[in-house]
């Protein structure tokens, strides 16, 4: 199975575009070119993210120069959705170019979506504190509720759609009262961005925690 459009599944984008993707243990990127995809490279490294994404997008065509970037926000590592939008927001202030970013679950959803048309899709990522990001997206992947950070079987309990996704759909799947069909091999990829439908992929380039932070300010 493939998530990766190929050029007549794409919406066209127009001149060209960067997208990067930093916020799982996948690091990838894309250049786009008029809603085709002319080069890309993705590597699950687990760690390391900040010391390969740059030369990664140095070897793109042109250094990857494109008249706007796309950046996944998150939610995901802490340390890689850092990673990923500081290297855009630095890429758009030395291009003067437009900066825009989209969600992880939205992508993950977005590329289920090629492989199960017309399902109901739930997709569950690690959250980390063995807790999963969690949101349900209808068969057109449009969100059905808000992102959520819950423990497994609370994720299980909500979860009702024919299709999950993600690094924690397995161990979800496991608990549900009725199991799903699995697409848990999905990760993020920068190359399917074009997936996502154009609201989806215009949110703010500000970083997408889905919880609250494990550190907090001490009281006075």
């Amino acid at each position: 199975m493939s998530s990766i459009p190929s050029p007549d599944a794409q919406a066209a984008a127009g001149p060209r575009l960067l997208v990067i993707d930093t916020a799982t243990a996948n690091c990838s990127v894309a250049l786009f070119e008029g809603g085709n995809i002319i080069a890309h490279d993705s590597r699950a490294l687990g760690r390391g993210h900040a010391e390969r994404l740059v030369p990664m997008i140095a070897a793109l065509p042109d250094k990857g120069r494109a008249a706007s970037v796309l950046v996944n926000c998150g939610p995901g590592s802490f340390t890689g959705v850092r990673v990923g939008l500081a290297a855009a927001r630095a890429l758009g202030l030395a291009w003067n170019v437009p900066v825009h970013g989209y969600s992880t679950l939205d992508l993950i959803a977005a590329m289920a979506r090629q492989d199960y048309p017309g399902q109901a899709i739930d997709v569950a990522i690690i959250a980390g504190h063995g807790e999963a990001f969690f949101r349900s997206f209808d068969a057109q992947a449009a969100p059905l509720a808000d992102l959520l950070s819950l423990r497994p079987e609370d994720a299980a309990a909500l979860s009702k759609a024919p299709v999950l996704a993600g690094s924690m759909a397995a161990q979800i799947n496991g608990l549900r009262s009725a199991p799903a069909l699995l697409a848990d091999a999905l990760a993020p990829d920068a190359a399917a961005a074009l997936l996502l439908p154009a609201a989806a992929r215009s949110l703010a380039a500000d970083p997408i925690y889905g919880r609250a932070p494990d550190a907090k300010p001490k009281a006075a």
